[in-house]
């Protein structure tokens, strides 16, 4: 089984985050990266399955030299070789315009089953995948919170509404978005990090693919939410001001 996953380098959770001079994106010059955490969730899937099946996992990454880590990381990981297709400011691109470049190279590969986060931990439009399964024409599901092999294709446990879970199986090939927190993640060992200066890493441009720029997203103002205090008080008696104090809770702050 060949298993394409695609990841994303996002900003560190814990990185000083500060608005860049333009205004419309972070100041990258204290930021540190690491893998979209959803991301990496689905690279843990693919290993898990290759574990069990055998085969391939193939990582695909686009973004600039930077991503070069967050490669380094999952074939330390276990991951067979990757895809880094080079491309500067793809902050500015849809999750089409994403779908498209990302879909011009896993359609050369032929993966069985390409795995991709629910969503990103920077953007969080959690559309990349869906689109990316809508352009390979290949039936996907959404929310995977389980995937195992099965007779002729997957079987995986979606998340529901609610609290209900869907069980459907699936023909292969096929797209799969995975929810955080199906697995415990694994650390790279030591000799898989030796054997990942080994592994191939295939370098590819926009233009190679055949896919053009696609800007479909222009942020105008980035900003940090507004904090405001407000101080209130409810005149009556205590039956009265409780009843204001519901009523306030309800359709203002709409916390009941």
């Amino acid at each position: 089984m060949k298993i394409l996953v695609a990841l994303k380098q996002v900003p560190a959770r814990d990185s000083l985050l500060r608005i860049g001079a333009g205004g419309c994106w972070l100041d990258e010059a204290d930021l540190s990266y690491e893998i979209n955490e959803p991301d990496a969730y689905a690279l843990e899937a693919a290993l898990r399955l290759k574990e069990q099946q055998g085969g391939e996992v193939v990582v695909l990454t686009a973004g600039p030299e930077r991503v070069s880590s967050s490669i380094r990381e999952a074939l330390a990981k276990g991951a067979d070789r990757a895809i880094h297709i080079e491309a500067e400011g793809l902050e500015g691109w849809d999750a089409l315009g994403l779908g498209r470049l990302l879909a011009a190279a896993a359609a050369a590969e032929k993966p069985d089953l390409v795995l991709t986060g629910l969503q990103s931990d920077d953007a969080g439009s959690g559309q990349t995948g869906v689109a990316l399964a809508e352009l390979l024409d290949l039936p996907h599901a959404t929310i995977v919170m389980a995937v195992e092999a099965a007779e002729g294709g997957v079987r995986v446990k979606r998340e529901l509404e609610g609290g209900w879970f869907q069980h459907v199986s699936m023909p292969l090939p096929a797209v799969l978005t995975i929810q955080s927190g199906i697995n415990k993640l694994r650390y790279a060992t030591l000799m898989g990090i030796k054997r990942a200066k080994t592994k191939e890493v295939k370098r590819v441009t926009a233009a190679e693919l055949g896919v053009a720029a696609a800007p479909g997203l222009r942020l105008k103002r980035l900003y940090q939410p507004q904090r405001v205090k407000q101080t209130q008080f409810l005149a009556g008696t205590p039956a009265e001001q409780a009843a204001a104090l519901v009523e306030k809770l309800r359709f203002e702050a709409r916390v009941l």
